[in-house]
């Protein structure tokens, strides 16, 4: 019996505890399948319920509505990430959002953009946030140059998140083409599949906003909800488990009013140039991933987007702090931290070849280019029996 669960092999939240400290009820499958898991695991279980107790437990237990049934395959047809409390429990009560967006906006004061457009890359978009506050950044460095904008997902549920960030950002800078594709690394900065069959099977929507208020934008962007439900899916790769896309899909959004200043910025369908001023590579990898995994799917594809001046600035976990100590705390030696960003730039220098000459490679000193995220807690958060935000 544990107040948490974390790094333990558990039946039950670490909530049973104080459910059962309180003097709560429980349900009969609750009971049952603690019960299976002691004897499971060597240890002497309850036995059957006592009679007595049968009226508390059922007037707790809550009907189960029908389980509809699954008419399509889930290893097929999914909603990439929908779920993923621990996951947003966590960027959401913690500066990693800010942090990684000013590091971005310091860099941006190092590109030197050509006409007819400044260009940036996002290589995992996620919800939206650090790219929505990007955007504020590059409004203020550049409040008369146009945008144009490709962010790669495959969530079908962090580009909904992020299209409901985009309508002020249409109102503040109209000169902007926001580009949202779930390519790959190889082929999202060209915005084109590299497969023949990928090719024609691709597809390509561009929505022209009309109005000229951020409820216009923002109430035709909801309205693109369908053609993303259906054009957004993805399924489990057979050779590496990694979601992959059912069909390539680009979606292409900008201000019709705008359209004739922005002719030469709006891309066109097998006519699409890289060149980009910023890329963002913002943890675009799983940490255990090989390194020539890394330098060859990912870095590698993302430094060859680059044009001429263009900077690309990566982002991932390094450790070295409170995170690391409860790992090795609940698992003894262990070190998920083995590759370095020295590692890394190594390994994409060999991946590039030749082409490695045409690009600057620098890692800063560790006083500027390491970094660290805080949690944002409230005193009464610390002391509480259930502190779900801070966990």
């Amino acid at each position: 019996m544990a107040e948490s669960t974390f790094g333990r092999r558990a039946v039950n939240d670490g909530k049973f505890v104080a459910r059962l400290r309180d003097g709560a009820r429980v349900t009969p499958e609750t009971l049952t399948r603690v019960n299976d898991f002691i004897a499971k695991n060597g240890g002497q279980s309850a036995g059957e319920t006592p009679p007595e107790l049968m009226p508390l437990i059922h007037a707790g237990a809550p009907q189960r509505a029908p389980i509809p049934a699954q008419k399509a395959d889930p290893e097929t047809n999914f909603r990439f990430f929908d779920n993923r409390q621990k996951y947003l429990l966590f960027v959401n009560t913690c500066s990693e959002k800010d942090v990684i967006a000013r590091r971005v906006g310091l860099e941006l004061g190092q590109i030197h953009p050509r006409p007819p457009a400044v260009r940036l890359f996002d290589a995992g978009m996620g919800d939206g946030t650090v790219l929505a506050r990007v955007m504020r950044e590059m409004h203020r460095r550049f409040p008369t140059v146009p945008f144009y904008i490709v962010g790669k997902e495959i969530s079908l549920e962090d580009v909904r998140l992020s299209l409901r960030k985009m309508a002020d950002r249409f109102f503040e800078h109209p000169a902007t083409v926001l580009v949202v594709t779930n390519m790959y690394y190889s082929e999202a900065p060209w915005l084109q599949p590299r497969a023949v069959e990928h090719a024609t099977s691709m597809v390509w929507h561009e929505a022209a906003l009309t109005g000229s208020t951020s409820h216009d934008f923002s109430e035709q962007m909801a309205a693109l909800e369908p053609f993303l439900a259906k054009n957004w899916q993805a399924r489990h790769s057979p050779k590496t488990g990694n979601p992959i896309y059912e069909h390539p899909t680009a979606l292409v959004i900008y201000r019709e009013d705008y359209r004739f200043l922005l002719e030469n910025v709006i891309p066109r369908r097998g006519d699409s140039k890289a060149d980009y001023d910023m890329v963002i590579a913002s943890q675009p990898y799983r940490l255990r991933a090989p390194i020539e995994f890394k330098a060859q799917k990912v870095i590698s594809p993302l430094v060859r987007a680059l044009g001429k001046g263009g900077r690309l600035l990566g982002i991932h976990s390094h450790g070295d702090d409170p995170g690391l100590e409860i790992i090795q705390k609940v698992w003894r030696g262990e070190n998920p931290y083995t590759q370095s960003r020295h590692d890394l730039m190594r390994a994409t220098k060999t991946e590039l070849g030749r082409d490695s000459r045409h690009f600057n490679f620098n890692a800063y000193a560790d006083a500027r280019a390491i970094f660290r995220y805080d949690m944002h807690t409230l005193p009464s958060e610390i002391s509480s029996a259930i502190g779900t935000s801070t966990l």
